[in-house]
């Protein structure tokens, strides 16, 4: 059995692809949303973050003789204490990485390693800067930008209560919270990026399957500043960025007619 780190829609995808190769696998998400999706593919999955020990637990008890990290690509903690789980265990780690966008040079495009050092590129231009980074890392940004009376900080993300609860906690107004769910394309990029009179968008090297290309594209194309915080730079035991090399590595295959623990 594999144990799979997913997450993402290009996660579930590798997950049914490997089912249909023939691989049994023990997928683990952190959201219902994403749970149910794996559900409708007839794959077991698990709900809720996991540190390296309770992985390392988990993959004992269901017998896992490999771990799969399809995690998002600024999914640092949980590729870190998969990788830490594996080692524990001693069962093979692999990495399955979403290809990186290409974006070239731009002037008005910056790249920085952190979602601090986008914070305070984002003080340095007056003007409305909308954040797509999503809810986790809200908070690094309201404490640096909601201060500055020149900044007007609009953030995009999930409508889910907790995310709403967040931002009346960190003094983000009604007006300035954008509650939905992606993947947006170009035209309703622009469309948002009109309403609110955006200047400046900060995003993450989430790759292609992120909608980044859509996000900086329109943005670009309509004159405004861009900060793209860069991928975190994780050592990974082996990691593949290609869906087909995965299958080939996982070969021989584990056949899905094994039985399937009854407690997941």
């Amino acid at each position: 059995m594999i144990f799979f780190l997913a997450g993402t829609s290009d996660a579930r995808e590798l997950a049914v692809r490997l089912k249909q190769e023939g691989h049994r696998l023990l997928a683990t998400v952190v959201t219902e949303s994403a749970a149910a999706s794996f559900k409708e593919e007839g794959l077991p999955v698990r709900i809720g973050r996991l540190d390296a020990e309770k992985m390392a637990e988990l993959i004992r008890e269901q017998g896992c003789s490999k771990v799969v990290d399809a995690s998002h690509p600024f999914a640092e903690e949980a590729s870190k204490n998969a990788m830490e789980a594996a080692r524990k265990v001693g069962v093979r780690y692999i990495r399955y990485e979403r290809p990186a966008g290409r974006y070239g040079n731009h002037p008005r495009l910056k790249v920085v390693p952190s979602y601090e050092q986008a914070a305070e590129e984002a003080a340095k231009q007056p003007g409305v800067v909308m954040l797509t980074t999503g809810s986790k890392t809200l908070q690094i940004f309201a404490e640096r930008l909601l201060p500055h009376p020149e900044v007007r900080l609009v953030a995009r993300m999930l409508p889910r209560r907790e995310n709403m609860e967040k931002c009346e906690a960190l003094g983000l107004e009604q007006k300035n919270i954008i509650a939905m769910q992606g993947p947006f394309g170009e035209e309703l990029n622009r469309a948002l990026y009109r309403h609110y009179g955006v200047t400046t968008v900060i995003t993450k090297e989430s790759g292609k399957e992120g909608s980044v290309d859509e996000k900086i594209g329109s943005a670009l194309d309509m004159g405004l500043n861009v900060i793209l915080i860069a991928r975190p730079r994780l050592h990974y035991d082996r990691v593949f960025t290609d869906m087909e090399e995965v299958l080939k590595e996982l070969q021989p295959q584990e056949r899905s007619g094994e039985h399937v623990p009854s407690t997941l």
